[in-house]
């Protein structure tokens, strides 16, 4: 009994109503427009071709509301609100595919016939059951004279009421169904077609990427900085009582690193306003031309020949350079050997000697971000063990990737 009498006490039911009400709203003009051009029609026989003409034109007007963008963005707003449907937001401002608007009219029509139903229904059974119970109470007299009904006469109050009651009761169960209906069939009709879904698919995709783009840059640049000033800062705690000197000196780096750090991490988190190139007065990306200061801070064998490349491709090797001399000092048991030379790629090699068997087990993310970074480039990436020795190839296009 209560599940049978649920959706007359349930607040989505009322909300239906709204909803399909609104619909009867709308149905309104196109309802006293057709009756007076039928009127106009049936009672102006001479001049009943003009009169078709102008229903003509105004059947032209009246089919153009059902196709435009904004009719969508309200029926898609007001079945989120009052149906609950799950639908996305209206996507970008654009011109609408003829799918789109097709489906588009077909709900709006839908929309229209049920609340057309919806509200005949209730214009016949509020007065009814209100007229009754008026009449039985004494409010009223006379109200029902000469309302018959097979069995039923005017002079039986009560039984109106009863069958007004019935009719709103009906109304409302009508509304339940039609509304959930409605709810169902919302995602087909006002959802987003196949060509915006992979729309918004590629831009989610964009996103993420950009995302990524941002992971990468803070894990290369500050994560090199943090292992460089905890070697630094390990070593001159080591010395600090036997060599004074080369503690400050150990300190001063860090203090170079540190500050070198923060500009580093102001540029990564340009890469949020889409400004890699530092176009609002912070420090532009690094390139190759910066290697000079990121090879001073360590102790690293370097050859760098000639190299002339893009500036986005300058970027990348930068942070591979940068991650490769980051993972040689963390897990490495000596210097680094660094060798730059461009042939018809941009080559990178980067050796180490290795710690142990150990290594490289942990759960770092630097080589897949590597990988990562030469794959958007259309290079190749080789990294691991050599014989004894941790070796890193990047070979990077030489030709700018836009």
């Amino acid at each position: 009994m209560r599940r049978a009498l649920g959706p007359l006490f349930s607040a989505a039911t009322y909300r239906r109503v709204v909803f399909l009400l609104l619909g009867g709203v709308l149905l309104l003009p196109y309802t006293l427009g057709a009756g007076l051009l039928a009127q106009t029609v049936a009672e102006d026989a001479p001049n009943r071709g003009g009169a078709l003409a102008v229903i003509l034109f105004a059947a032209l007007i009246a089919a153009v509301p059902p196709f435009l963008g904004g009719t969508r963005e309200l029926e898609i707003v007001a079945a989120r609100a009052l149906l609950g449907a799950d639908l996305p937001g209206p996507g970008p401002a654009g011109p609408l595919a003829l799918e789109t608007r097709l489906r588009s009219a077909i709900w709006f029509g839908l929309h229209l016939v049920g609340g057309g139903l919806i509200g005949v229904l209730g214009a016949v059974a509020i007065p009814v059951a209100a007229i009754a119970f008026a009449e039985r109470l004494g409010l009223s007299e006379g109200a029902l004279t000469g309302l018959e009904l097979g069995p039923l006469r005017s002079a039986g109050p009560w039984w109106w009421a009863l069958i007004g009651l019935a009719l709103l009761a009906g109304t409302l169960y009508a509304a339940a169904g039609l509304g959930r209906l409605a709810a169902t069939m919302a995602p087909v009709l006002l959802g987003p077609s196949p060509a915006e879904r992979l729309a918004a698919v590629a831009e989610r995709e964009r996103r993420l990427a950009e995302r990524n783009r941002l992971a990468r840059e803070l894990h290369d640049s500050v994560g090199h900085a943090l292992t460089v000033m905890t070697l630094q800062a390990g070593a001159a705690r080591a010395v600090f009582g036997a060599d004074p000197d080369f503690a400050r000196q150990a300190l001063s780096a860090i203090e170079e690193t540190g500050r070198a750090a923060a500009a580093e991490l102001d540029t990564v988190l340009g890469v949020l306003r889409d400004d890699p190139d530092g176009a609002d007065g912070r420090r532009p990306a690094p390139t190759l031309a910066d290697l000079g200061r990121l090879l001073a801070s360590g102790t690293v064998d370097a050859d760098v020949g000639p190299v002339g490349v893009p500036p986005p491709v300058s970027r990348e090797a930068f942070r591979i350079v940068q991650e490769s001399l980051t993972n040689a000092a963390r897990h490495g048991a000596g210097p680094a050997t660094l060798r730059i030379r461009q042939e018809d790629d941009l080559v990178i090699e980067v050796t180490n000697p290795r710690a142990g068997d150990a290594v490289r087990r942990g759960g770092g993310h630097g080589i897949e971000g590597m990988r990562e970074r030469v794959r958007l480039l259309g290079g190749e990436l080789t990294a691991g063990p050599d014989g004894d020795r941790w070796r890193v190839v990047a070979r990077l296009p030489a030709a700018d990737p836009r």
